[in-house]
């Protein structure tokens, strides 16, 4: 059985061992996460030159590069003693003057020091992702004192987050824009935008990393109360958003973070548009070789929404667990698309398509969902655009994405039941020929057999992008020949 659902993790010093590379990669991921949150540029790129080593060497396949930006968190900076313990109802102070080491019991700089002009009296604030809650009580010059509402131990570099959002940093740093050349540069997949507002900041996003050279997608991250305001605009502008969770719901508040899960997991579908979801998948993981029972839940229902993949932060980043936690999450997405309401799709059935591809995608998946026997896709594609659309039905048929380019293959390895192939240029040879090199390519990866049929999507001009407008089903015969 294929795995539909896609796996991103996150690389870190868990994973530097070669040997650990290798078994993460080997238990089922399709994509990889560098969080330019942490260390530099070099390390970063000491890990993905790895990462492509292990993927060709070993396996002989493409997995995509998501580098995720770090965006304008905003954190409290150090204490002199490395943390303090706040009181329920003392007074506590958020100093954007206060020297960057010099905090102590009473008060504690701030990374960015517009905070007091955003925030007035009444407004509560939320540390270390909620886990401690301030009141404004007076906002005076560089100043907010606020009144202790739930206290508890805090350290250096903590995040702070407004609740309801609010919050003016721009979502593009000096240090994101530099980490946009830099992943042009790399030549990943993906750029993960962190805080955006508004399209707008998808649009400048977009616009540097093409300036740079850039040729992959963009990730808008949702993880402000304003970006689910303004989730349909955002999700438009963006090629994929994340789901990301740990902001998201300290902001909007715990209890109103499913619903918008689902929310943006539906409407990113509806939009042609990909879909992850993260933060605290397997968060226990880091610590124990089991999940709870609630995240494999947790992990399940995101599949069961339709979303194109799960992420790992930590969990293989730092944890104790990394190949372990890959694993699981496997077997629990497996296990998951094996349930009816995955494999079954009303998606886009009374709409009309305003492109002969897109009409072929969508007439190829309702026929592959109807005709028994079906066994597999194989959509010939320059950009990958047939398979994005293909992907967005569910169905338990696998596609395979076969191109010619090694970044289209790349790049699809995030879609969801998509698998790619890296096939040579079939633009010389007839029709016939490409139909039986396409056989001959899913018989030797055991994805088909004889008499198995499959569907083929390709272009009369070949090697043009956007001009998929055939589709042809075939049988295989004795020895993958076409009958």
């Amino acid at each position: 059985m294929f795995r539909r659902t896609k796996i991103i993790a996150t690389l870190g010093p868990a994973t530097d061992d070669p040997e650990i590379l290798h078994k993460v990669i080997k238990a089922g991921v399709d994509v990889i996460r560098l969080n330019f949150s942490h260390q530099g540029a070099e390390i970063h790129q000491k890990r993905l030159e790895a990462i492509k080593r292990t993927c060709t060497n070993d396996y002989g396949r493409p997995v995509g590069v998501i580098a995720d930006l770090q965006g304008p968190k905003i954190r409290i900076e150090s204490f002199t003693t490395g943390q303090i313990v706040l009181e329920k109802g003392q007074h506590f102070i958020l100093d954007a003057a206060c020297p960057s080491d010099a905090g102590n019991q009473q008060r504690v700089g701030l990374t960015y020091k517009q905070l007091p002009r955003d925030v007035r009296r009444g407004d509560a604030l939320l540390l270390d992702d909620g886990r401690l809650r301030l009141e404004v009580k007076q906002v005076q010059g560089t100043q907010i004192i606020c009144k202790v509402a739930m206290g508890g131990t805090l350290s250096n570099h903590k995040g702070i987050n407004r609740v309801g959002g609010g919050l003016s940093a721009k979502a593009l740093t000096h240090k994101d824009r530099n980490d946009i050349a830099i992943a042009a540069e790399m030549q990943v997949d993906y750029v993960a935008v962190s805080f955006p507002r508004t399209a707008e900041d998808i649009h400048e996003a977009r616009e540097l990393f093409r300036s740079a050279g850039g040729k992959g997608g963009i990730i808008a991250k949702i993880e402000r109360a304003e970006a689910l305001t303004n989730h349909e605009e955002i999700i438009r502008a963006a090629d994929a958003i994340m789901v990301a969770r740990g902001d998201l719901g300290v902001e909007i508040g715990d209890a109103s973070l499913p619903p918008a899960q689902k929310l943006l997991i539906n409407k990113a579908r509806d939009l042609n548009k990909l879909v992850i979801t993260a933060t605290q998948m397997m968060e226990s993981m880091r610590e124990n070789p089991v999940p709870t029972r609630a995240e494999v839940s947790d992990v399940a229902n995101a599949v069961f929404d339709g979303t194109d993949a799960v992420m790992l932060s930590a969990e293989t980043a730092t944890g104790k667990y990394p190949e372990e936690t890959v694993m699981m999450m496997d077997r629990v997405c497996r296990e998951a698309e094996k349930q009816p309401q995955v494999r079954t799709s009303n998606h886009r059935m009374d709409c009309q398509f305003g492109r002969i591809d897109e009409a072929i995608a969508m007439a190829t998946m309702y026929t592959a969902n109807h005709l028994l026997k079906i066994k597999a896709i194989a959509a010939l594609t320059e950009s990958g655009s047939t398979a994005l659309w293909m992907s967005r039905i569910h169905s338990g048929i696998p596609i395979f994405a076969l191109s010619r380019h090694v970044n289209t293959c790349r790049r699809v390895t995030l879609y969801r039941g998509v698998y790619p192939v890296k096939m040579e240029d079939l633009s010389t040879v007839d029709t016939l020929e490409a139909n039986q090199l396409v056989i001959d390519e899913l018989v030797k990866r055991g994805a088909v057999g004889k008499g198995d049929l499959v569907m083929i999507t390709k272009g009369d001009l070949k090697g043009i992008a956007g001009g998929t407008n055939l589709m042809k089903i075939v049988c295989v015969g004795e020895e993958g020949k076409i009958v």
